[in-house]
């Protein structure tokens, strides 16, 4: 795959010396992007820096993506391969190309992340009193101890299921751990069976007792801060004589499947939307193998076994130098040892907002930014509680996407139901992954009394939008909350987002013909103050690109600074090149992956790429435009992508006060374009190179800078 590396850079000048823009090598690949991402969140778990359960928790999030990953991205490139009709990406490759490139990133990365597991957290884990033992070595009293547990509790579940002539191979669930056991038969010879664990009933990591008998200096309890703990399927494995009795076992190996979980619904086909998914949530359940995990120790015979079974090509078996399935490591982070963790803060509440009876008054007399998890979320629940049951409050509207599974939000809009506001929610029954929490929650809130509206047809409604309608002296008075993350306390504490109240007039029109464009008919192409998707998001943020390039050639002072979560529009891209080749100073702050090469001499030398990976997961999306020392900042819900300028309905809008939009750029954006610390920055070939501060420089770790300094963005506080 020549796409990165030497030479990418050959080829992109047209015949005049022009630059071709759509030269495939001015980009770099989303799957590789997307794969580089997992590399830097496993450095994070190599970090030393960081608590041992916090890096524990990195290295889980890592499996868990790349379980996605292959979910989505790679299931989406066999269906294209398959079925021989794909458009192809900006950088040019085929499904084909793609992958082989991915086969070759993921070598590296999986291999680097056994070892992480094997060299490093494992034993130090060990140190800080959190083991993980093997059945076979635990002492002769624990190990009865473990057996009566498996008896009792575990036996009873699991249904070993043989295949041979007379028995089918089972169907394997996607993400389901399960052992591959080679079995003798006294009398009729060698066979195979499959035992699985049901995920929903058991840990992945089983605790030990903390005092059995004889051995508390090996087992101490968990007062004193020890945890000690096997796998489910090294127990499972050590007790096969109780499942398979008066047989001989021979081995057993784990192993996993990894679905496609792409689900397609087909709305035009679908007379009820909420039954449609419904429905394709079974199919995902039941989509077709892109990968089989398993141990490096399992016998070429045995693999090719199962990969038989499945229908999977070779190049889609993983074989694993660590346990599989880490994401369940997560459970470790549950563990109440403080001293391995983040030091806990407590966010931070505006002092005009604090202990607020009546929140609508500050909005109505200026703007309100805060800063999520730094800011508390509190005050938005406390928002929608207040409105809930104001008598002057009309009806409240809201969008949402992905919802918490105890969430404040819901138990407010029933409140309201129940207080007589009129309450529409337009929940996304489409959100990947959520869709099940999401109808449950719609269900919820139909039995309430809320009109509740599944989304728009052929579009994902992402916006973040919450308005409150009020009868005031001077008249209807809207409020209305806008945000760069989801309605969603939980993830409110752990995601960096931006939510912005205002009671700005034109916004709040605007937020009124959108929820109408949502939950009715409506053919609106014109808002006032909201860019909005797929109306005039791409067609507002490409002006503003141009515009800047316009006043570089004028008078040489062209700026852009973006943040967002991925760069992959290749309108976008192109724009940012054009910008680059006209002067402007472009810095892009990237979580994940970015299409846009950086660097190329003549192409894109004025623009620097760097992605932060830290505590926090980087979500906000602010776009900043110098416009000739009058900046303009835009807000909201989407990234560069075409899918949110084509296919979701997101919403951009303009920070109006000039105090928020100064500290917007000074406070939060600028700090995270100058971390030295936690920062990358993408190479022109595409690999990325930690950031570190020059000789005598400053060490900034923007997110801790961000906790110290928390509150410093707010006006008058």
């Amino acid at each position: 795959m020549p796409r990165t590396g030497e030479g990418a850079q050959e080829g992109i000048r047209g015949p005049a010396g022009d630059v071709d823009l759509d030269d495939p090598k001015l980009f770099i690949n989303r799957e590789i992007g997307w794969l580089q991402f997992n590399e830097r969140v496993v450095e994070e778990a190599e970090d030393t820096t960081h608590p041992l359960l916090e890096r524990v928790k990195f290295f889980a999030i890592c499996g868990s993506n790349l379980d996605e990953f292959f979910m989505v991205r790679v299931s989406g490139l066999r269906r294209q391969l398959i079925g021989g009709v794909a458009k192809a990406p900006p950088d040019g490759m085929t499904p084909g190309e793609q992958l082989d490139a991915i086969q070759r990133q993921l070598e590296p990365l999986l291999a680097r992340y056994a070892r992480c597991w094997e060299q490093d957290l494992l034993p130090a884990l060990h140190r800080a009193g959190v083991r993980i033992h093997r059945c076979a070595d635990l002492p002769k009293e624990t190990r009865e101890e473990m057996r009566r547990h498996f008896r009792e509790e575990i036996f009873p579940v699991l249904t070993p299921l043989a295949f041979d002539a007379t028995h089918p191979f089972p169907f394997i669930s996607g993400l389901s751990l399960n052992l591959a056991v080679v079995i003798r038969h006294p009398k009729r010879g060698q066979f195979f069976a499959r035992v699985k664990f049901p995920r929903a009933q058991f840990p992945r990591l089983v605790r030990i007792p903390s005092r059995t008998s004889g051995h508390e200096q090996e087992f101490p309890a968990a007062d004193a801060g020890g945890a000690d703990y096997v796998f489910i399927e090294d127990l499972v494995a050590s007790h096969l004589d109780l499942l398979f009795p008066g047989m001989e076992i021979l081995a057993a190996y784990p192993f996993r499947v990894t679905r496609d979980a792409d689900i397609e619904i087909r709305e035009d086909e679908a007379s009820d939307l909420m039954t449609a998914i419904e429905e394709s949530m079974e199919m995902r359940r039941t989509g077709s193998p892109v990968r089989l995990e398993v141990g490096r120790a399992v016998p070429d015979g045995i693999c090719d076994m199962l990969a038989g079974k499945l229908a999977l090509p070779l190049y889609l078996v993983t074989r694993a130098d660590c346990p599989i399935g880490m994401a369940d490591l997560m459970e470790l982070t549950s563990l109440p040892r403080p001293d391995l963790k983040d030091r806990p803060f407590l966010p931070a509440v505006p002092p005009f907002l604090a202990g607020r009876q009546d929140i609508f008054p500050v909005i109505r007399d200026r703007d309100v930014m805060l800063y999520h998890p730094y800011d508390s979320f509190v005050p938005f629940i406390d928002f929608l509680q207040q409105a809930a049951r104001d008598p002057r409050v009309l009806a409240i509207k809201i969008t949402l996407y992905r919802i918490d599974n105890d969430s404040p939000i819901v138990a407010a809009l029933i409140d309201a139901r129940e207080h007589g506001k009129q309450v529409a929610a337009v929940i996304e029954l489409k959100a990947r992954f959520d869709e099940q929490r999401n109808i449950q929650w719609a269900k919820a809130l139909e039995r309430a009394g809320v009109h509740v509206v599944y989304g728009v047809s052929g579009l994902k409604v992402h916006a973040k939008v919450c308005m409150v309608v009020r009868r005031e002296e001077d008249g209807i008075r809207r409020y209305v909350h806008l945000s760069t993350g989801n309605y969603n306390a939980v993830t409110a504490r752990i995601y960096g987002d931006i939510g912005y109240f205002t009671a700005d007039p034109l916004i709040g029109e605007d937020a009124s013909d959108l929820f109408n464009a949502l939950t009715g008919f409506s053919l609106q192409e014109e808002y006032r103050k909201l860019m909005v998707a797929p109306v005039n998001l791409r067609r507002e943020v490409l002006s503003r690109i141009d515009r800047e390039i316009a006043r570089q050639r004028t008078h040489g002072d062209g700026s852009i600074a973006i943040k967002v979560n991925a760069l992959e529009d290749q309108e976008c891209i192109q724009a940012l090149y054009r910008a680059s080749m006209a002067g402007v100073r472009v810095d892009l702050n990237v979580r994940g992956f970015c299409c846009l090469r950086p660097g190329i001499p003549g192409v894109s030398d004025r623009i620097r790429v760097t992605s932060t990976v830290d505590r926090f997961l980087e979500h906000a999306r602010i776009y900043a435009f110098h416009n000739g020392g009058n900046p303009e900042v835009l807000l909201g819900s989407a990234d560069m992508r075409p899918r949110n300028f084509d296919r979701r309905v997101e919403t951009l809008f303009s920070v109006q006060d000039p105090a928020i939009r100064d500290a917007l750029v000074r406070h939060i954006l600028q700090v995270h374009l100058r971390d030295t610390v936690k920062a990358r920055e993408l190479q022109p070939d595409g690999s990325y190179r930690r950031v570190v501060p020059e000789s005598g420089g400053e060490r900034i770790r923007s997110q801790q800078w961000l906790i110290d300094h928390r509150g410093c963005w707010q006006r008058g506080s």
